[in-house]
């Protein structure tokens, strides 16, 4: 590749692992192409981030950190909104500054990140987002996202909130209102199957292009071995954020204590002990955190809370799901597994040790189950992942 072929792509996100991990091979994949790739990301991922031979641009986040108690995130649509502006109000100067002099030629981000897009059509190049999770469909303001802020936008706080966004994208030139402004982006890679896209059939593909996940060596997360006697493998995990949920996982192992031939791996996080778990049987392995899709690919069932990343994981590995969903995008996840056909949803306040033990046998035991799990893998095997994404970028670089 010539200096001239040869792109500086900047790429944005947050200090999330839903939101990092789905993209770090598609950013991997572009510094392999002989491309300049800089990324802005708060420290505590610089070094997931420089693993992939990207240049990490950092900055002072005020968002809550992956590390700390969910809870930081609160409760209510408001709650979750907020958190996002305030960090972009705070990066934007800070992003700003540190490309001054070194403005790239195409800029990629994740869907959180609102001073990217700024930032883009202040430099007038190409913006590009990658979604780790579904994308609107047309109707879906309507359907959706009316529905969902009829309420907060009535009080005075909602009205704030939008008022404060409205004011912040003027003072940089824009005009546009905040819903299309986050929403509806000029041009998206979508990391996820089309199998997990509510109304897949009424996604603007013009805008919109599904290239599935995009998964690379993971031999460095390390491996799982089946225990020797262990006839079957049940894999828990509520992912890496809302995780502290003891008596959830007191009931998992209830639900296999006595199952002959059963062995569970159970992932726990970091802010659940073992101690707090009881007496753990000896068919139960407890974690703080496994090698998921190393697990996975030896796995016959997985109690999953329905995250985007686990979700997919466990269609590519044919892995039939116990959907618990915890927050935001998951139950809409958990709702798709189940119309698929693979997944059984179960509400965490139902998750007893007998519910989950009925789901998963149920589940394993259906030839129809194996069937569709099957069809969605080579569905989603050509769908292109990594390199198509890579495809796809380089195409929207100025001048190609």
């Amino acid at each position: 590749m010539t200096s001239a072929e040869r792109a500086h792509i900047a790429m944005f996100s947050i200090a999330a692992h839903g939101h990092v991990n789905p993209s770090l091979e598609v950013i991997r994949e572009l510094v392999a192409r002989g491309h300049r790739v800089t990324y802005a990301i708060p420290h505590l991922f610089e070094e997931k981030v420089a693993e992939t031979g990207a240049e990490p641009v950092l900055y002072t986040t005020t968002l809550p950190s992956p590390d700390d108690d969910p809870a930081a995130w609160g409760t209510t649509l408001l709650d979750n909104v907020e958190p996002f502006l305030n960090d972009a109000i705070n990066a934007l100067p800070q992003l700003a500054k540190a490309y001054e002099g070194d403005e790239p030629d195409l800029v990629l981000h994740d869907i959180t990140s609102y001073p990217a897009r700024v930032l883009a059509r202040r430099w007038g190049v190409p913006e590009i987002s990658l979604s780790p999770n579904l994308v609107a469909w047309d109707g879906y303001e309507e359907e959706v996202a009316e529905p969902m802020w009829e309420e907060p936008r009535k009080t005075e706080r909602g009205q704030a909130y939008y008022a404060r966004f409205q004011a912040w994208l003027e003072e940089n030139g824009i005009t546009q209102h905040p819903d299309p402004f986050v929403g509806r982006p000029p041009r998206s890679l979508v990391l996820i199957p089309k199998a997990l896209q509510p109304n897949a059939d009424r996604v603007d593909e013009k805008v919109h292009t599904f290239v599935g996940a995009c998964q690379g060596d993971r031999a460095a997360q390390g491996d799982w071995e089946r225990p020797a006697g262990a006839e079957k493998v049940a894999l828990v995990s509520l992912g890496s954020s809302f995780t502290k949920q003891p008596g959830f996982y007191r009931e998992c192992i209830k639900a296999f204590r006595d199952l002959p031939g059963w062995h569970l791996v159970l992932q726990v996080g970091k802010h659940v002990d073992a101690s707090e778990l009881g007496e753990i049987p000896g068919n139960v392995e407890v974690r703080n955190w496994v090698p998921q899709l190393a697990v996975l690919k030896k796995a016959d069932v997985f109690i999953t809370h329905a995250g985007a990343g686990g979700s997919q994981e466990g269609l590519a590995t044919g892995t039939p799901m116990v959907a618990v969903p915890q927050a935001v995008d998951q139950f809409g996840n958990a709702d798709m597994l189940q119309a698929l056909g693979v997944a059984r949803q179960v509400p965490t306040e139902e998750a007893t040790a007998e519910v989950l033990r009925e789901a998963v046998l149920a589940l394993v035991g259906d030839p129809q189950v194996a069937r569709r799990l099957e069809e969605i893998k080579v569905q989603m095997a050509g769908e292109g992942g990594t390199r198509r994404a890579a495809d796809l970028i380089e195409a929207e670089l100025p001048g190609r």
